[in-house]
């Protein structure tokens, strides 16, 4: 199979959407994994913004070798929206973070990204068998992780939002199986942050890291720094971690795999 991309009018298009967009990584990555697959197909950015994405697909959609779309912040949400078809998972969280076309030309979803940090956090280490977690963030990445630890195994899960109306309802949805929490992280065994917050150098730290106790195992999903103030905390109080990458590797994987009609 060959690893080289030869970018001409047969290769098949695949668009990643997101509001801001230039820090994924997914473009490079899932390009080259089509290419290691010996598909002629790439994966493009589109700087979306939230009121425009519903235009923006139904006019993309008519291109029709545009085979997948792949939804970033702020649009899991509403990309869900837009799917006739959607995977079980898909469904439960009312969200999705890649899409393939279905034989008339619609579009169904699922979303991966509870799963990839799940798998990002096992093959790291951490056995998520009894632990008591405390995740951070409640929008589309948040209510994906918040499933997965649970089927994962946790033995207890706490949510903590800005937004308390944004967590009551990921409450709500996940049927008294997680309470509310804090940003205080003492006596948790895994930390998790889905939210923006340390993208920007300004950015307050998404919980209390003095209150992290060096058997805390913390995670965070954003990509760019890899390695977040957040981590950075955490490492200097001798904790182990996940960086947004290591989560990436393992959602690109997932999302190949389900654009690649295996899963």
């Amino acid at each position: 199979m060959s690893s080289e991309l030869s970018l001409d009018g047969s290769t098949r298009v695949h668009v990643i959407v997101g509001d801001p967009i230039a820090q994924v990584k997914s473009p490079g990555g899932i390009t080259a994994a089509f290419a290691r697959e010996g598909l002629n197909a790439v994966l493009v950015p589109a700087h979306v913004v939230p009121g425009e994405l519903s235009a923006f697909i139904q006019g993309a959609s008519l291109a029709r070798n545009l085979d997948g779309i792949v939804a970033t912040v702020p649009h899991k949400f509403a990309a869900y929206e837009l799917c006739a078809t959607a995977t079980e998972r898909a469904r439960f969280l009312e969200a999705v973070n890649v899409m393939r076309r279905n034989a008339d030309g619609s579009w169904h979803g699922d979303m991966v990204d509870g799963l990839g940090c799940v798998r990002s956090l096992t093959s790291g280490g951490c056995d998520l068998s009894g632990k008591r977690a405390l995740l951070v963030g409640s929008g589309g990445a948040g209510t994906a992780i918040a499933q997965a630890l649970l089927e994962g195994g946790v033995r207890e899960l706490a949510i903590h939002d800005a937004d308390a109306a944004r967590r009551d309802r990921l409450l709500e949805r996940l049927g008294g199986r997680a309470v509310a929490g804090t940003d205080d992280p003492y006596g948790y065994d895994l930390a998790v942050n889905a939210t923006p917050a340390g993208m920007r150098p300004e950015d307050p730290l998404p919980l209390r890291a003095e209150r992290l106790e060096s058997s805390c195992w913390v995670a965070d999903a954003i990509t760019a720094p890899e390695i977040t103030p957040l981590l950075q905390a955490a490492r200097s109080r001798g904790c182990s971690t996940r960086t947004g990458l290591d989560m990436f590797a393992a959602v690109r994987d997932l999302i190949v795999a389900f654009l690649l009609r295996r899963s």
